[in-house]
């Protein structure tokens, strides 16, 4: 089914029933994913696989691969979002840092939550650090945790 709204002619919204996914176009053509909007964020974040931080034994270290590197995190303290990690550019060195979530990128964040397919954030040292996608999380146990506790 294909709208256009009276009152903006340059908007179309295209919807497709029984589930399917909404894509909307605006003004300028940009076409927002479906995963974009709180909804969409929503029903994908239900379905994807991932680590919740309340979920963790203390000092559970985690080994989290993205499209481009390697992070070592522990979770000294759950359900804290206080971690320490290191990995990439960004963390060369164990760096304590608070963890904000799991994103694709955009302003939906799934807060205090690991997940797959999706981008990782960090806050350190007054600035957001975001990572590539995760393409998989492994958890250790306790005694492979860095740091003296």
């Amino acid at each position: 089914m294909m709208h256009t709204r009276p009152d903006r002619h340059d908007t179309t919204v295209v919807e497709a029933g029984n589930g399917c996914a909404r894509s909307r176009t605006t003004g300028t053509g940009v076409l927002v994913p479906r995963r974009s909007t709180l909804d969409g964020f929503a029903e994908t974040v239900a379905t994807t696989t991932g680590v919740a931080i309340a979920e963790l034994d203390p000092l559970t270290a985690l080994h989290i691969q993205t499209q481009n590197t390697l992070y070592e995190v522990t979770v000294p303290r759950p359900p804290l979002a206080r971690v320490l990690v290191r990995g990439g550019r960004f963390f060369p060195e164990l760096t304590e840092a608070t963890f904000g979530g799991s994103s694709f990128g955009g302003s939906c964040v799934k807060l205090a939550w690991f997940g797959v397919g999706l981008h990782l954030e960090f806050h350190v040292r007054a600035e957001w650090i975001v990572t590539s996608r995760v393409r998989s999380i492994a958890i250790l146990d306790a005694t492979a945790a860095h740091g003296p506790f």
